[in-house]
C-alpha cells in the first residue's frame, strides 16, 4: 500500500483524507479521518467480520488484524479464481469477468452488511482510491497468472 498511499496523496493535493490508523493499526501521523483511503484500507473490513461472528466490542487495532487475516484469505481465493477463470477463457475475457466480480463484491458487501453508505454516495476521493486499488490487484492478478504459465 506504500506506494499508492503516496501517490494518492499526491494526487489530493496536500489533502490528507484517510485513516487514522491503516489496517495493521499503525498510525499515519496528518489523516484526521478513520474511514481509510477506502473502505478496504480502513479497519472497516475488520468490523464486519467482528459483527458476523458476534465478537464483542473490538479495538481498531483489533479490527485491523481481523481486516489483515480476511485480506490474505479473500485476495488469495480471488486470485484462485482467475486462475481458474484464465484456463477457460481467454485474456482478456478473463480478467474483465475476474474484475468485474471484486468490484461487484466491493461494492455490494460493504452496504449490504451495513458498515458503509452505497458506493453512490461514497465520496469521489474514496472512489478513486477503490478502483485504483482495486485495478492494480486485478492487473498484478493477470500478470502473476500470465508471468507463471
Amino acid at each position: 500500500m506504500g506506494l499508492w498511499y503516496h501517490g494518492e496523496r499526491l494526487v489530493r493535493r496536500g489533502r490528507y483524507a484517510g485513516a487514522a490508523e491503516l489496517a495493521d493499526g499503525s498510525a499515519v501521523s496528518g489523516l484526521w479521518s478513520e474511514e481509510g483511503l477506502d473502505y478496504d484500507d480502513s479497519v472497516v473490513p475488520g468490523q464486519i467480520v467482528a459483527s458476523i461472528l458476534h465478537l464483542p466490542a473490538v479495538t481498531n487495532k483489533e479490527a485491523g488484524e481481523i481486516t489483515l487475516a480476511l485480506r490474505w484469505g479473500y485476495g488469495s481465493a480471488f486470485g484462485i479464481a482467475h486462475v481458474w477463470l484464465r484456463k477457460r477463457l481467454p485474456e482478456p475475457v478473463a480478467t474483465a469477468l475476474f474484475g468485474g466480480a471484486l468490484l461487484s463484491m466491493t461494492f455490494t458487501a460493504f452496504p449490504l452488511l451495513g458498515h458503509t453508505p452505497p458506493p453512490w454516495r461514497w465520496s469521489p476521493d474514496v472512489m478513486a482510491s477503490a478502483l485504483g486499488s482495486h485495478a492494480a490487484y486485478i492487473l498484478t492478478a493477470a500478470l502473476v497468472d500470465d508471468t507463471l504459465r
